[in-house]
């Protein structure tokens, strides 16, 4: 099964002290729920006890925010259970709200499941927007967008943002300068700025001095991901109909993407595979699109002979992939301590401890202005300016709606439509009509 379309990893080796932290990949199996562990007192005598439901490896707990809150509020003590996928871990927490037990005071939301829960279980949760201590103005215009409900259903916000997934360029430096591109991220970003078509360009242009030996980007799918993740409409309208088919911003990043495989100019790697592992290592491509998550992963995979032949630069044009919530069951034991809680963790000082400690780039826009996100590098990346970079690409992505079957519809159309284009040799239309069938039948349309 493909790797979720959020991935949480760290940015090792970040100058700001950022540790290792675990890629969360899809999988059939169900997970073991991890035992409750908070650090705090066993007994727990005369404490409140505030249980956070989770999936994989959150960082909250990783990044001591629990115990440093415990310490604040000595009353309270915090249990975090975890399972490590979402596939498993959100069916359950749909049953869990539907007959309302079996909840924990704090529940996780991945992006890709918000649009649903505002749309469904608003009513079931509690408005955080009004929570004690949150200030909208704190956090980005489209990430509060996303975790607040409709007009319709009372236009509560009842998701309060964790970390987003702002992307931008990564690429070989050696790869570039044998192809007689520039290495400066500055002139690198210059290439391509404003226009997606102009990064196209620039691969052909680096395939005309590079040959055939070394692919210009790691696969279609990863651009197509990256041109939609910057659109303020993909794939539903602002009523909630789906509209992919007819809307020129997904034909067109379709399309566009399409243009990477049938120009030559893509490795053909599957996202999340062994393949697309190796292929860092052994330097088969010379760009990638990435979110700040990313930056880990191609450490990782690279390993130490990859130091200083990475670098990132702006992506053409903003975007983002991945990101999270916070939401506070009404059913919960402790609702109202739980508000506050979910208050503190997602205000800007935590998110900039969060990226500090784990890497998950704040989705509250206050939190670029201190000096543990503002001045952040990456040693690895040739001690790029990451917190500047993903601040701007963070700060420029529109506010886009976001439909309760985003990643049905996203996954179809990377590994049914666009991976027969990039792999099989199939024409764009015939991947697209593979895509858009694959979709109805999903969709039960």
């Amino acid at each position: 099964m493909r790797a979720q379309a959020r991935v949480r990893r760290n940015l090792v080796t970040v100058v700001t002290a950022v540790g290792a932290a675990a890629l969360l990949l899809a999988g059939c199996a169900q997970d073991p729920a991890e035992k409750p562990d908070a650090g705090a007192p066993a007994d727990g005598k005369g404490k409140t006890t505030l249980t956070v439901g989770v999936f994989g490896a959150f960082g909250l707990k990783e990044a001591g925010l629990y115990d440093e809150y415990m310490a604040q509020n000595p009353g309270i003590r915090i249990e975090q259970t975890s399972i490590e996928r979402n596939e498993n871990y959100y069916p359950q927490l749909l049953t869990h709200l539907g007959t309302g037990s079996g909840l924990a005071d704090i529940q996780a939301v991945e992006v890709n499941n918000i649009a649903e829960i505002t749309a469904t279980q608003a009513d079931k949760l509690v408005d955080l927007g009004k929570a004690p201590g949150v200030d909208k103005a704190a956090y980005l215009p489209w990430k509060w967008a996303q975790g607040t409900a409709s007009a319709a259903k009372g236009g509560a916000t009842v998701g309060l943002g964790t970390d987003i997934g702002p992307q931008g360029i990564c690429y070989r430096k050696d790869l570039f300068e044998a192809a007689g591109l520039p290495t400066d991220r500055a002139a690198v970003g210059a290439l391509w700025a404003g226009d997606w078509n102009k990064y196209l360009e620039t691969g052909r242009a680096y395939k005309a001095k590079a040959g055939d030996g070394k692919a210009f980007v790691d696969s279609a799918s990863g651009v197509m991901a990256a041109v939609t993740g910057g659109s303020a409409q993909r794939f539903y309208d602002e009523q909630g109909k789906v509209v992919y088919k007819t809307n020129p911003a997904v034909r067109g990043a379709f399309e566009l993407a399409a243009s990477f495989a049938t120009d030559g100019l893509s490795a053909k790697l599957q996202q999340f595979t062994p393949g697309w592992d190796q292929g860092f290592a052994n330097g088969s491509f010379a760009t990638v699109s990435c979110p700040a998550w990313m930056l880990g992963y191609i450490q990782d995979k690279g390993g130490p002979a990859g130091k200083d032949k990475w670098d990132v630069a702006q992506a053409p044009k903003p975007s983002n992939w991945g990101g999270s919530f916070l939401v506070v069951p009404k059913a919960g034991k402790h609702a109202q301590e739980a508000a506050k809680l979910a208050a503190w963790l997602t205000a800007p000082e935590q998110q900039a401890k969060l990226f500090e400690k784990r890497g998950s780039f704040p989705s509250a826009s206050a939190a670029y202005k201190l000096p543990s996100v503002s001045g952040a590098q990456h040693a690895y990346f040739g001690g790029a300016p990451i917190g500047e970079i993903f601040a701007k690409a963070a700060e420029g992505v529109p506010v886009t709606v976001v439909g309760p079957k985003d990643l049905v519809i996203s996954q179809n159309l990377a590994d049914i439509g666009m991976l027969q284009v990039d792999q099989k040799g199939r024409s764009p239309q015939e991947g697209w009509e593979a895509a858009v069938k694959a979709i109805d039948n999903a969709l039960d349309q």
